[in-house]
C-alpha cells in the first residue's frame, strides 16, 4: 500500500472521533468520568495491515497504536529466531505502537497454498515436524516479547461467491451457498470427516497449548469462515463453523492461553439471526476469558447467504456490541478485517481509514456510556 494514499485517508479515519465528540458536546458532557475512561481504556483499536515503516507511519498518524504484524515467515528460519522477533518487535515499538500479536503460519488460505499442509491432513511423521517448528515459534516469540499468536485450523480457507454492489458502488464479499460452485467436489484433502477434523485439531492441540501456557503466550485460532451447512463442502466438515463447534474447541486443552481470535463477522455467519444472537455468543466466550483478539466486521443477512458491509451498515449494533466486550472485561485490540472494495479505493485504504475511525469513535464514546 502506497503512504502517500493512506496517509491521505486520515480525515476518514477521524470522522468517528469528531462523530462521537460531537455527540457528547450534545450531551453537555465536557469530560469523561474517571472510572469509564479507565475501563474503557483496556480496549484499544487495532489492526493487522501490515507492519512496513510507511504503513506504521500512517497507522501512528491516525492513532492505530496497537498491531498484529504481518506474518514473520512462511518457515522456521531466522524471521522467527528471537532476535529476529525481537527486531520487529523494536522496529514497531520505534513508531510508539505496541506489536501486541503475530501470525503463525497457518493462514486462512486453501490446503495447497498452506504453509504447514499436513497438520490438518493428519499426515505423520510430517504433521509432527510441522507441529515441532510451530512450538518453537511460541518459545522464539515469549522471549522476544510478543505476547500473542493467531493462527487458523483449516482445509477449504475463506470461501466466497460473487461480489454484490452495496453503496456508492462498492462490492461486497458475499456468500450465497445454493450459489456456490463446488468444483472440484472435492479438495486435495480428499473427503473429511467431522471426527476427522476433529481428531487433527485435538492433536494439534494437545501438544501446542501446553508450550503456549508454559511460555504464557495466549493462542488465538479464527472460526472457519463461513460456517457450512452438516453435509459440509467439498467434501469436508467446517466443525468450526457453528457456534457449538467453537464452544467444544475451547475445551478441548484447557488453558488460559487458549482461546479465539474472535472475528465477530464470521460468528455473525454462523447465526440465522445475528442482529439478536451475536450478544449472547460474545457474552459466552467473554464470561470464559477465551476472546483474545476481535475482527470487529459487519454482516448483512444470515447463515449461507450474507454479505460483508461497512461496519455501520450492517445487521449487528457495532457499539452494543463494544459496550458488551467493555462490560466482560475485554482488553485486547478491536481491528478491523475484511473490508468493501470500491473502483476508486482499489486496495481498499479508505475502507480501512474509515474502519479505524469507526472503531476508535466507539471506543472514545464508550467512556460516556454507562
Amino acid at each position: 500500500m502506497k503512504r502517500r494514499r493512506f496517509l491521505g485517508l486520515s480525515a476518514a479515519a477521524a470522522l468517528g472521533e469528531r462523530r462521537a465528540e460531537a455527540a457528547m458536546a450534545l450531551a453537555g458532557r465536557d469530560a469523561a468520568p474517571p472510572q469509564r475512561a479507565t475501563l474503557q481504556g483496556r480496549m484499544k483499536a487495532g489492526t493487522q495491515h501490515g507492519d512496513s515503516d510507511d504503513i506504521l507511519r500512517t497507522l501512528a498518524a491516525l492513532g492505530v497504536n496497537h498491531i498484529c504484524s504481518s506474518l514473520p515467515s512462511r518457515k522456521l528460519d531466522e524471521a522467527w529466531s528471537v532476535e529476529g522477533l525481537s527486531r520487529l518487535r523494536e522496529r514497531v515499538e520505534s513508531f510508539g505502537i505496541r506489536l501486541e500479536m503475530a501470525p503463525l503460519p497457518l493462514s486462512s488460505v486453501y490446503i495447497t497454498k498452506a504453509e504447514y499442509p499436513h497438520i490438518m491432513l493428519g499426515k505423520s511423521p510430517e504433521r509432527d515436524r510441522e507441529i515441532d517448528e510451530i512450538c518453537q515459534m511460541i518459545r522464539n516469540a515469549a522471549r522476544a516479547g510478543i505476547p500473542a499468536l493467531k493462527y487458523n485450523l483449516t482445509i477449504l480457507g475463506v470461501v466466497r461467491t460473487a461480489p454484490t454492489r452495496g453503496r456508492g458502488g462498492a462490492l461486497y464479499s458475499t456468500f450465497v451457498y445454493e450459489q456456490a460452485r463446488q468444483d472440484p467436489p472435492l479438495t486435495e484433502a480428499g473427503p473429511v470427516s467431522a471426527d476427522e477434523m476433529w481428531e487433527r485439531i485435538t492433536y494439534f492441540l494437545k501438544r501446542v497449548i501446553p508450550v503456549a501456557e508454559e511460555y504464557k503466550v495466549r493462542m488465538a485460532c479464527h472460526p472457519h469462515d463461513p460456517g457450512v451447512p452438516p453435509e459440509g463442502y467439498q467434501g469436508v466438515q467446517r466443525v468450526l463453523g457453528t457456534v457449538e463447534g467453537l464452544k467444544k474447541f475451547i475445551t478441548i486443552q484447557e488453558s488460559p492461553y487458549h482461546g479465539l481470535n474472535f472475528c465477530q463477522g464470521t460468528v455473525a455467519e454462523m447465526l440465522q439471526d445475528p442482529g439478536r444472537e451475536i450478544f449472547d455468543v460474545i457474552r459466552y466466550f467473554g464470561e470464559r476469558g477465551k476472546i483474545f483478539n476481535v475482527h470487529l466486521r459487519n454482516i448483512r443477512g444470515r447463515r449461507d447467504d450474507f454479505q460483508e458491509v461497512y461496519p455501520d451498515e450492517g445487521d449487528v449494533d457495532m457499539v452494543r456490541a463494544a459496550i458488551l466486550y467493555r462490560d466482560l472485561g475485554y482488553q485486547y485490540m478491536l481491528m478491523p478485517d475484511h473490508v468493501p472494495r470500491h473502483p476508486d479505493d482499489p486496495g481498499g485504504s479508505q475502507a480501512f481509514a474509515f474502519a479505524y475511525g469507526h472503531i476508535r469513535g466507539i471506543i472514545q464514546a464508550l467512556a460516556y456510556i454507562p
